[in-house]
């Protein structure tokens, strides 16, 4: 089937809740999907015009067939699309699958045994503890049994270089028992290993126990330096064990989840907390898509749905759509209260904000460099004290001349970079006369408008593509206290309300010099290099979009002129035929037949402009 037969067919789908399946001219299924409505969802796959990321596109390129199973109800649909894609893993949809395969803890079998983390298991003859599905776990264990019984980690062979030359730096501060010095006896140094890997395998309750009793033994028999050695490792346990501060309530399983993207990837970071601590750390990456909306909405389902253990508490940095659905679907596998919900302050706001940093910093690991724009966001939150990094700002600025027109323009930069689909114009429907302030709380609260038009659109199942459905995270108006007032009241009482907003301020030379709060106070940001570059570069792209505007209606104003004074033609013929024409060089040598053709000319029209620009004789 071509595309427009597919969009005709998925024309006709209720407007019910159901499972899509995608298949190729193979008959092979190469995606699969829930919709609330599924007659809205599918054929958006299909319609002209809707934009589309890279793996969806492809998707789209090879789909030939569909079919649909329809629900009850959303929650049935988000429990029977996630058993489809178990049993089929279709090409398109998202793979869980995290970087960091098996991971094993190493024990030597050598005459002075070595403990290390290792991502293989090799036929060595060694002891392999695990396998460990997190890495993370893995290596922290192994590095806390290391610092717990002061275990070497240098290159260095034993026997065969004890005694010779000097202990390292690690034996100068406390974290090695130094068996090069020679001082350490080989049946204590095994009997260290033996209480690292008890501690792996058990914990550190069993293992104190047996320490206190092992170092009141060698009193007795007065060693003393196996006893201070032993004392030692107890005050090394205590100290590593303590050290791994507790973060949230030591009763309560919590996971972390937030997501991050790039304009060609996205990668969800899950930090684990088990007894208040944070005890796995895991990451996936989706490559060819950004759109982080779509990818939260089939992850969250799909990791948690699956064979993964679910904790009491889930906190996001986004609630998906299917929300609700998502919330019983969990309830019911754990058998069980979830909460999942979006911290909006304090301690566990914090761990959602270091999710989305670990998410952040894998994306510049896989790009090979870091993120200079996820870098300049987090220290703009930081300058302006944003909760979050604001992804998406929009930027204001008017611009103005002699006769008392206006016009605004607004750029938005998306990811710390400028978004020209969210680029807009605005001219002048209310103000009379220069007055920037009027201008541009006639502007916002444009804006305003248009986000809560397309907002009670999708409300009621009627999703846009446009760009002014999308709420900004940031709002910048180029100017200072009186701009940000003009502007803050012209949004009170509107969706748009609760977005940060700020003026940008300059100085006498028209560079920027401070940021200004809604409430009038100044924010100086020249001292933050990053911030400073960048509010500057988003001010003068601001400033060059509003004035590029200005001069483009200048020039067609001084154009429609020239036609108006043609009998007979008014503003609205001369502002169409300049749409039509592009230029009046291009109408004075139009036919009258091509004039014709424009939209409100008719045939007298077009011979009295023709005979205007051609006078006889």
């Amino acid at each position: 089937m071509t595309k427009a037969e597919l969009y005709k067919k998925a024309c006709m789908l209720p407007l019910l809740p159901g499972v899509y399946i995608i298949r190729d001219k193979s008959g092979t299924i190469i995606y699969i999907g829930k919709a609330k409505r599924l007659r809205i969802r599918v054929s958006q796959y299909f319609r002209e015009g809707v934009p589309h990321d890279n793996k969806v596109s492809q998707m789209i390129a090879h789909a030939y067939a569909f079919d649909v199973i329809v629900c009850q109800s959303e929650f049935e649909a988000l429990v029977l699309e996630a058993s489809q894609i178990k049993a089929h893993t279709p090409k398109y949809n998202i793979l869980l699958k995290d970087d960091k395969g098996y991971s094993y803890i190493k024990v030597t079998k050598d005459e002075w045994p070595r403990l290390s983390f290792t991502l293989q298991k090799e036929d060595d003859g060694a002891e392999y503890i695990g396998p460990y599905t997190s890495s993370f776990a893995a290596r922290q264990m192994a590095e806390t049994a290391m610092d717990a019984f002061l275990l070497p980690r240098c290159s260095r062979r034993f026997p065969q270089e004890i005694g010779r030359g000097r202990p390292c730096l690690n034996a100068h501060i406390g974290k090695c028992m130094a068996v090069c010095s020679g001082k350490i006896s080989r049946e204590n140094y095994e009997q260290a290993v033996k209480s690292a890997v008890h501690l792996i395998r058990y914990g550190k309750k069993d293992i104190l126990k047996t320490l206190n009793e092992r170092m009141l033994e060698a009193s007795d028999r007065l060693e003393f330096e196996t006893a201070a050695l032993i004392r030692d490792q107890i005050a090394a346990i205590t100290k590593v064990t303590a050290g791994q501060k507790v973060v949230v309530d030591p009763d309560v399983e919590m996971d972390v989840v937030a997501l991050a993207g790039t304009p060609g990837s996205v990668c969800a970071a899950v930090l684990r907390f088990r007894e208040g601590r944070l005890t796995d750390k895991r990451e996936f990456l989706f490559h060819d898509t950004a759109d982080i909306a779509a990818v939260r909405e089939e992850f969250l389902p799909r990791y948690y749905l699956d064979d993964e253990q679910i904790p009491k508490v889930i906190a996001v940095d986004e609630l998906p759509p299917d929300v609700d659905a998502l919330q019983q679907a969990l309830n019911e596998k754990r058998g069980s209260e979830v909460q999942l919900y979006v911290p909006q302050r304090g301690d566990k706001a914090h761990l959602v904000e270091m999710a989305h940093t670990n998410a952040v910093e894998r994306l510049a690991r896989e790009s090979g460099r870091y993120a200079r724009e996820e870098k300049l966001l987090d220290e703009l939150a930081q300058v302006l004290g944003l909760p979050k990094p604001p992804r998406t700002i929009e930027s204001y600025d008017i611009s103005n001349w002699g006769d008392g027109t206006s016009v605004c323009g607004m750029v938005t930069f998306r990811d710390g970079k400028p978004y020209k689909a969210g680029y807009r114009k605005f001219k002048m429907k209310t103000v009379a006369g220069t007055d920037d302030y009027a201008s541009l709380a006639e502007t916002v609260s444009r804006r305003a408008a248009e986000y809560e038009k397309y907002s009670e659109m999708a409300a009621n199942g009627e999703p846009s593509s446009n760009y002014f459905g999308q709420k900004p995270d940031l709002l910048l108006m180029d100017g200072g206290r009186g701009q940000v007032s003009a502007a803050k009241a012209a949004l009170a009482g509107t969706a748009l309300a609760d977005v940060p907003l700020y003026g940008m301020v300059k100085d006498d030379h028209h560079r920027t010099r401070a940021i200004v709060d809604s409430e009038g106070r100044e924010i100086a940001i020249n001292m933050n290099r990053g911030t400073f570059t960048f509010v500057t570069a988003i001010q003068d792209e601001t400033h060059r979009f509003a004035n590029a505007y200005r001069k483009q209606q200048m020039k067609q104003k001084s154009y429609s002129s020239t036609l108006t004074e043609v009998p007979g033609v008014g503003p609205k013929t001369a502002k169409a035929l300049m749409a039509q024409f592009k230029s009046v060089g291009a109408v004075k040598e139009a036919t009258p037949d091509q004039l014709e053709n424009t939209p409100g000319v008719g045939r007298q029209m077009a011979q009295t402009i023709y005979e205007y620009f051609h006078p006889q004789g």
